[in-house]
């Protein structure tokens, strides 16, 4: 089953008569800040890990540096 432009075309005006454009852009744009977010989180979860990482080197220089 191969779908086309005609088709696509097709249901996206059909979409817009269902919901009208302003409902459309309010959707799009909720999505849109939802994907942001997202990227965001796991952004911030590397640097969680990071940090985590940074820190228990720093830990492990202190440590060396004291048994000296």
């Amino acid at each position: 089953m191969d779908i086309g432009w005609p088709e696509i075309l097709i249901v996206l005006v059909i979409v817009l008569l269902l919901f009208g454009p302003g409902r459309i852009s309010k959707v799009a744009g909720e999505i849109g800040s939802g994907i942001r977010n997202f990227r965001k989180s796991l952004d911030g979860q590397d640097e969680k890990k990071e940090d985590s990482k940074k820190e228990g080197d720093e830990s492990k220089d202190s440590k060396d540096q004291g048994s000296s």
